[in-house]
């Protein structure tokens, strides 16, 4: 099957599309996580595409990347949605008002490609490639980009929007409140992180059990796992 045939190329390239044309119809800046989560899925998925068709592969490249990408993506739709939007409808703003293209980015950034990205880690290949020893790694984004927001509003009180999310900013509540606020969010990470490397070990563990099994009913007992599971997806 040629490769221009394959869904998953297709998918991914509507991941290109989807971060990318957020970003351009957006005019929020580096500063916030959700750009910054963003380009960095608009860029590994834009290298996945020319892998893809340079290799001629359905599978991704540098697939423990793929996964820390999956990772932030969510954090950003979740973030986004639970606690700076408070579950509101993110539909109604599409349609009418001043401010259609940036609900539209904004829908794009925040909604679109954090689903696609999503489905595309418990559907596409390649499977079982994340570790958890890799959580760490992961979680050292997030984490850096908190303490290097709280370090840039210390030492340059002037900077513009120096607290892009309101858990950042102390005028409120105090140091305290903000301290507990990055501590509970760590721990939703940690556990959103272990959630994503489960699921890539899930979905191959069904897929492994959905397989027809027909093809194997004749070979030999030792050989039935080895035919049923490809190599490069039994579970390690």
């Amino acid at each position: 099957m040629h490769i221009w045939t394959r869904p998953t190329l297709w998918w991914r390239l509507a991941i290109v599309l989807s971060s990318g044309f957020g970003l351009i119809l957006g005019t929020s800046s580096l500063v916030y996580f959700t750009v910054q989560s963003n380009v960095l899925v608009f860029g590994y998925f834009a290298g996945a595409v020319y892998w893809m068709t340079k290799r001629g592969t359905a599978d991704a490249p540098a697939p423990r990347l793929r996964g820390a990408a999956t990772l932030y993506i969510m954090i950003t739709g979740l973030v986004a949605h639970i606690l700076l939007n408070h579950g509101a409808d993110p539909l109604p703003g599409l349609t009418s008002g001043p401010d259609r293209l940036q609900n539209w980015s904004s829908f794009l950034l925040h909604y679109t490609t954090p689903v696609l990205v999503l489905l595309d880690w418990l559907c596409a290949r390649p499977r079982n490639a994340s570790r958890w020893r890799d959580l760490p790694l992961w979680l050292s984004f997030p984490l850096t980009y908190a303490g290097l927001t709280m370090a840039r509003a210390a030492l340059f009180p002037d900077f513009p929007n120096k607290y892009p999310y309101f858990f950042f900013d102390p005028s409120g509540h105090g140091y305290g409140y903000v301290w507990g606020q990055i501590a509970q969010l760590t721990v939703e990470f940690i556990v959103l992180a272990a959630l994503v490397v489960g699921l890539d070990r899930l979905g191959t563990a069904v897929r492994a059990r959905l397989r027809p099994t027909t093809s194997t009913s004749a070979a030999a007992p030792g050989q039935a796992e080895a035919q049923a599971v490809p190599a490069g997806e039994r579970i390690r």
